[in-house]
């Protein structure tokens, strides 16, 4: 009889814990420990935005040999019961004596030998979802096993879409892309930027959002300051270039792109900056392979930024993509990771329009042998201009 499965069919899932399990055994792992949202939907398909309430500790254990064993608040057992996961162990949470310490203890104990070395996510771009006094009391507690950095073991496997992964996020970039095309049709000038994002959300759930997962936006004269402002409070002018940037999730995987317009007229610095952004992010679409580093990307988007007239922004100008809004690599001028075909990536490259004001853009690719997929509609070349 077919397992059952969330999302996928449940072979996806068992591929990802066989995938898991040789890095463990590359690695020396006896078992991984995974305790965020993202890990856990990755192994389980377990899809619920209840990790929004902070109050219980939520826990997978993929051993090297088997399958998952999650360790979780009995509230979740009838959802995970939906996944292709069988065993399913739970405590009544929030429990202030021991939130499922000692059942995850027993679990690990029963999983590997006294000396084990047990991967728990420790790295960048991780952090682990439980008490740091409850850390300290599982560590005494599998003692002499040890719990080390498996930061490297889940990241290789995650960074490496499936085809089924990759049509979620070219979904999500399509209903993204479709609530940008309708921008221009209600957004003008002197509207408050508060009803901007409120009128945007809208239109992303009205073309098929699960869910809004992120949303961010500004707006200034020529260019704006950040791209990672809550909604201003003050009007729509002629003369502001708007931004709008989203991550619009779809059965739980995200796209994450922006979209810059004109409000009235653009102003000559805005439209060279938007225009050198548009030629490196095509010269990018061109340009990028497997086998590059994510420093090569960004040294390749700062030249042909510089190139065609700007003077590049700082901070990262790319990242991954997938079960999390953003994901490694970053395109940096230190991350050397290697990218490799099926990584989805955000090619994002910032240019300076005046001191404090930046235009950012960004589009969704996936990296095939030859090249890349755009996954995201295209930005026009030109600058949109919204009524004034």
């Amino acid at each position: 009889m077919a397992r059952r499965s969330m999302t996928f069919r449940a072979s996806e899932f068992e591929g990802r814990a066989d995938r898991l399990q040789r890095q463990m055994a590359e690695c020396d792992l006896a078992a991984i420990l995974l305790t965020t949202p993202a890990d856990i939907f990755y192994v389980t398909g377990f899809l619920t935005r209840f990790w929004e309430s902070p109050t219980r500790p939520w826990f997978v254990v993929v051993p090297r040999a088997g399958d998952p064993v999650a360790v979780i608040p009995s509230i979740g057992a009838d959802l995970m019961g939906q996944t292709w996961i069988d065993d399913i162990r739970t405590w009544d949470s929030p429990d202030p004596d021991d939130d499922g310490v000692t059942l995850l203890a027993d679990t690990l104990a029963e999983l590997t030998g006294p000396g084990a070395a047990i991967g728990l996510p420790s790295g960048p771009e991780t952090h682990v979802r439980m008490p740091r006094a409850d850390l300290f009391r599982l560590e005494d507690a599998i003692a002499p096993r040890r719990l080390v950095d498996a930061t490297a073991a889940v990241q290789r496997v995650r960074e490496i879409k499936s085809a089924a992964e990759i049509d979620k996020i070219r979904a999500a970039c399509d209903v993204a892309g479709r609530a940008f095309d309708r921008v221009p049709h209600f957004v003008h000038a002197g509207m408050p930027i508060g009803d901007v994002f409120g009128a945007f959300q809208i239109a992303l759930l009205e073309a098929g959002a699960g869910w809004v997962g992120y949303i961010a936006g500004a707006a200034g004269q020529g260019g704006y300051g950040n791209v990672i402002s809550a909604a201003a409070t003050g009007p729509l002018v002629p003369g502001d270039v708007l931004m709008l940037d989203t991550g619009v999730v779809r059965d739980g995987y995200y796209c994450d792109f922006d979209r810059n317009f004109a409000v009235g007229p653009a102003s000559a610095d805005a439209g060279r900056a938007h225009h050198a952004l548009w030629r490196a992010t095509e010269e990018a679409l061109t340009g990028i392979r497997p086998g590059m580093r994510a420093c090569d990307m960004h040294a390749m988007l700062a030249r042909s930024i510089t190139r065609h007239g700007a003077e590049p922004a700082g901070g990262r100008l790319g990242h991954g993509v997938g079960v999390a809004l953003t994901e490694w690599p970053s395109f940096t001028a230190r991350d050397e990771t290697v990218l490799r075909e099926g990584m989805v990536l955000a090619i994002e490259p910032g240019a300076v329009v005046a001191p404090g004001r930046i235009l950012v853009h960004e589009e969704n690719v996936v990296l095939r042998a030859d090249g890349c997929e755009l996954l995201s509609p295209r930005a026009p070349a030109e600058l949109p201009e919204l009524s004034a």
